[in-house]
């Protein structure tokens, strides 16, 4: 009863982001089609895959925090891509991130989302969100026109909250072992 009072209020305070967004929007001027992606698509998958991966582990914190931090970076990547027009500017090669969410979503099937193989799924995640701005750069993508350091100080920044999941997951699957290991009390 107590936990479903903390996921309560959890939804609460994501439905009060609604002004904020809404407001966001107006400075932005954002299309309607947006505002309809990165609220009710994006927030509303995010919100319902934390629900059903994270019950897997409801009593693992660093579980849910892996689950919440991955989540968390997805849905920023997935709106700039979307919504906002494009890490690489209007080009083809923001199809590249669509790659590197498909590595973490097939590693995330392959581990079964146990804490060992997801851990190695997002490290894999993280790797390959490094190497779009090579990529982007040797292909010669418009995005570099902000300047290098600009996209490959982005990508860094999503590449670190992957590996940050991972090493989530990893904490998450010693603290399985150890609460095996001990048995019950």
């Amino acid at each position: 009863m107590k936990n479903n009072g903390k996921r309560l209020i959890v939804w609460a305070l994501a439905a009060m982001l609604i002004p904020l967004v809404l407001t966001l929007i107006a400075i932005w001027h954002w299309k309607p089609g947006a505002f309809v992606l990165g609220i009710v698509i994006l927030l509303g998958s995010a919100g319902l895959t934390y629900e059903l991966v994270a019950k897997k582990k409801m009593s693992n914190k660093a579980y849910r925090l892996a689950v919440g931090l991955t989540l968390a970076a997805v849905f920023v990547l997935v709106w700039m891509n979307a919504a906002v027009g494009g890490i690489l500017g209007d080009d083809p090669a923001n199809m590249m991130y669509f790659g590197v969410l498909i590595i973490g979503l097939l590693g995330a099937v392959i581990a079964r989302l146990e804490p060992k193989g997801m851990s190695r799924a997002l490290f894999a995640t993280a790797f390959a969100m490094t190497l779009v701005p090579a990529i982007a750069l040797i292909i010669g993508t418009p995005a570099f026109a902000n300047g290098v350091v600009a996209v490959f100080g982005l990508h860094a920044f999503f590449a670190m909250l992957f590996a940050g999941s991972a090493l989530l997951f990893r904490r998450a699957g010693f603290d399985a072992r150890s609460a095996e290991a001990k048995g019950p009390m």
